[in-house]
């Protein structure tokens, strides 16, 4: 008989995205659950694909006592009914929660992966508190996963963690990259730069994520203002609006939906014809983890601009595969535009040097395989439980 893993995360968007492919490849081996909140499109879509069994647990994103008790209390009678022998938790909130659970519950195998570390920009009381809380979760894992050895050495320089807990799997990230769907389309090219009226003449900077203040839009917005009276330039953001944290001005939106210079497109599912669209990834951020966005862009063959960062530092080689920037700096940001606006040999020299990283390093069953063994190991006593 299969052994019963969990797998708890707080919003079912991520589990879509972030552990997409993962679910279905480790439930070859496992009896593999999802546990997640239940949306009218994510819930669903993750069973269906993944082929796996999914129970319903109603997280929130923000801080509220009142019901992450009724969540932990719920997650411990489910977790002393199902009886799995491996908890696996992803993001803070579900980490917190569902680690707790578990250990009340007495669940003899407990880790967590790290995909980022949202005080890490905050400062005062609500740093201490939110580091206070990091600390606590991973002191309730047997085993913690941060997605890049950046963050393995910021969680270390900050104390908050048992050196002997902590491993990046693989050569780094949360799920891989599935490098033959991430895959460049010349003909979604020519038909959505038809589309949107957009010449060959003209470079187009993408970006994907969430269109936040801390992923640097304020300072790139500032650059494109200057830049675009020398240079034929259209921004395309793939993205919905950040609305809880590191939330962007009104004038700043306001300038997003009504410059015809920028392509406020919103989110997609299949993210590929966009990336084809792109002449430049730009990403400007403040803090990573391991960022997919950078992963599918390199596999798409493009050449990356990204902030000198935990993350983008590991997947970006300075002048090999892209550029790496200062971040929240709008002078190394302008310089390094011009130095791939200026210079197509360039770029396409990027564009095949980060394709050839992703695929020897970051195709997403080296990390599958990793997670797998990592169970494995746990489950035969071959990884000390009691650090």
């Amino acid at each position: 008989m299969k052994k019963k893993v969990f797998r708890i995360i707080t919003a079912p968007v991520s589990m879509n995205i972030i552990l997409k492919g993962q679910l279905s490849f480790m439930n070859q081996f496992f009896d593999v659950v999802g546990v997640t909140k239940k949306d009218d499109k994510h819930y669903s879509e993750v069973s269906k694909r993944e082929g796996v069994r999914m129970i319903p647990i109603d997280f929130t994103r923000m801080i509220s006592p009142y019901k992450d008790l009724k969540v932990l209390i719920e997650l411990y009678f489910i977790l002393k009914r199902e009886k799995p022998e491996i908890v696996h938790t992803q993001t803070p909130k579900a980490g917190l929660i569902g680690l707790l659970a578990a250990k009340i519950a007495g669940i003899k195998i407990r880790v967590h992966t790290v995909g980022g570390i949202p005080w890490m920009e905050s400062k005062g009381i609500k740093r201490i508190l939110l580091k206070m809380i990091e600390k606590f979760t991973y002191s309730l894992a047997h085993r913690v996963y941060p997605n890049s050895k950046g963050l393995e050495s910021f969680i270390l320089s900050e104390a908050i963690c048992k050196p002997q807990k902590l491993k990046v799997l693989g050569n780094g990230g949360s799920n891989g990259i599935n490098t033959d769907y991430f895959i460049r389309d010349l003909d979604q090219r020519i038909l959505l730069r038809e589309k949107y009226n957009i010449d060959d003449e003209t470079t187009v900077l993408g970006f994907v994520g969430r269109i936040a203040k801390e992923k640097g839009i304020n300072e790139w917005l500032d650059v494109f203002e200057e830049m675009k009276l020398k240079y034929k330039l259209k921004i395309l953001l793939i993205g919905l609006f950040e609305q809880t944290n590191g939330i962007l001005g009104n004038d700043v939106r306001s300038k997003i939906e009504s410059d015809p210079d920028i392509l406020f497109l919103g989110r997609f599912d299949d993210v590929r014809p966009y990336y084809s669209m792109m002449d430049i990834f730009v990403f400007p951020s403040y803090r990573e983890g391991f960022p997919n966005a950078v992963l599918e862009a390199c596999s798409m063959e493009l050449p990356i601009i990204a902030t000198d960062i935990n993350g983008c530092n590991e997947i970006i080689e300075d002048e090999v595969n892209g550029l790496l920037i200062e971040p929240k700096s709008r002078s190394s940001l302008k310089n390094a535009l011009i130095k791939l606006i200026e210079s197509h040999e360039l770029r396409g020299n990027m564009a095949k040097e980060g394709r050839l990283k992703v695929v020897n390093l970051f195709k997403r069953e080296i990390l599958f395989n990793a997670i797998k063994d990592e169970y494995e190991s746990f489950l035969v006593n071959k990884v000390n439980r009691d650090i």
